[in-house]
């Protein structure tokens, strides 16, 4: 196993209880052996009194008694050592949800968040040993060769646990990560270079990460509200060929935290367009190739029209083909009672043919007044744009001390940046002198208007 390896941990646990949920069942016996990808290096297995009447069914089952717990430690006497053990560790079992659910339901009643990445044995064993009828810890050891003369006891199934899991381990080229959705990192098709060690501290958090290849070239940036599982869902098991192929060429991994989804999508925004990956074709360019404009015409009447966007006007809003703006512009005629023929969508020579069928009110051929008429499409008009001329957007920081802060300034986007929770600003300008100033375009018009209208999490303060 290459040495980039060497550093994941692993701790595959076992337990017994008093029941079947751990709602109602408690634990009273554990066994944890801490595992470095290659061998056992540290252990604790004890049995535990639950503090509840063990029914004699599971004492006939596991041959754990009520005297045999009455003297044992208490759960809260052992927690420090589970706690000291796990941590930094994959927690890995087989049927890890039943284990993982009775340890972190005991951690809750003393008030205390136990949280690791877990791994279920059962799951990775039918990926990587497909065809058993049964993947049960027993039917597996049977078939596989391994040993277990305590069965029904924790140490004893933990230890044929760890037996199957360093097969299974074996299988996958010397470690196993957990990727969401219950499915599990592979090095198959990794890199060389790539330190794997690396990706088992990514942070489970709000941010930007970079991908690079041998050379230090950046070839892929991505956002995520969880930066370590969206990163090794790049390099798991990708299945299309893309995917494939840049999973080859992926050498380091970095990120910088955000804090706030919406500095993330900014941040990503931008910085694709600066640095233009070799990966993030797509995204290189302005998305958002048509624009929806506004001008008022000879007679007054407010009027729309859908065209390219070429950077010289800035437009009411953005689309990314001339259909998605003409089916949302034709909602909207509906909507606020507009007339096809001054929004661009109709080339009648005389009256629109909604005017024809009694829809629309006459604007058309001057017969609805434009100051009626113009009151409806700038409705439309105050829909699409900011909100305010200018404003401040926060949101949570990277830390409990900070926040994030956005600012657009007379109508146009300036940058992000962090403020100290507890700053206070007179103006703009004060808070435009901290921040990291960004070029106004459509998609962080878009991504803010997004968040202004849609998202609750987000505070907007109007100078």
């Amino acid at each position: 196993m290459d040495q980039n390896y060497k550093a994941v941990m692993y701790t595959i646990i076992d337990i017994e209880t008093t029941g079947g949920t751990f709602k109602k069942g408690k634990i009273t016996e554990v066994a944890i052996y801490l595992h470095d990808g290659k061998k056992v290096v540290d252990e604790f297995v004890s049995l535990i009194n639950p503090e509840q009447f063990i029914p004699a069914y599971i004492t006939q089952l596991t041959g754990i008694s009520n005297q045999m717990v009455q003297e044992a430690p208490k759960f809260y006497e052992v927690a420090k050592r589970i706690v000291e053990i796990t941590q930094g560790s994959v927690f890995v079992a087989h049927n890890a949800v039943f284990d993982y659910g009775f340890i972190k339901s005991e951690f809750e009643a003393l008030g205390y968040p136990f949280e690791r990445e877990t791994l279920c044995t059962v799951k990775l064993s039918r990926n990587l040993m497909p065809g058993y009828s049964s993947y049960s810890l027993g039917n597996l050891c049977d078939k596989l060769g391994i040993s277990n003369n305590a069965r029904h006891r924790a140490a004893g199934d933990a230890l044929a646990t760890v037996a199957l899991f360093e097969l299974l381990l074996k299988k996958n080229g010397g470690v196993l990560l957990p990727v969401e959705g219950n499915n599990f990192f592979s090095i198959k098709g990794l890199h060389p270079q790539l330190n794997v060690e690396k990706l088992t501290h990514l942070p489970h958090k709000t941010g930007v990460y970079y991908l690079y290849n041998h050379k230090a070239e950046l070839i892929y940036i991505g956002k995520s509200k969880d930066i370590k599982q969206r990163v090794l869902t790049h390099l798991g098991n990708p299945k299309a060929q893309k995917a494939q192929k840049m999973k080859a060429e992926v050498a380091d991994v970095d990120y910088e935290l955000t804090g706030s989804e919406l500095l993330a999508l900014l941040k990503e925004s931008a910085e694709i367009k600066q640095n233009k990956p070799l990966y993030n074709k797509a995204q290189r360019k302005n998305r958002f190739h048509y624009g929806l404009f506004s001008f008022t015409d000879r007679k007054g009447y407010i009027r729309f029209n859908i065209a390219r966007n070429d950077g010289r006007i800035s437009p009411i809003s953005s689309f990314e083909s001339a259909k998605n703006a003409k089916d949302f512009l034709f909602a909207k005629v509906e909507e606020y009672g507009l007339c096809q023929k001054l929004c661009g969508l109709s080339d009648s020579a005389t009256a629109c043919f909604q005017y024809q069928l009694n829809i629309c009110k006459g604007a058309c051929v001057g017969e609805e007044p434009c100051h009626k008429y113009n009151s409806r499409a700038q409705e439309l008009i105050e829909l699409l744009r900011y909100k305010y001329d200018s404003f401040l957007l926060t949101d949570k920081g990277r830390d409990v001390d900070e926040l994030s802060v956005v600012v657009v300034k007379e109508g146009r986007y300036m940058g992000f940046g962090w403020v100290a929770k507890d700053a206070a600003f007179s103006s703009l300008d004060e808070v435009v002198q901290g921040i990291t100033l960004y070029s106004d375009n459509q998609d962080a018009r878009i991504l803010i208007n997004r968040f202004v209208n849609d998202n609750k999490q987000v505070t907007v303060r109007k100078f």
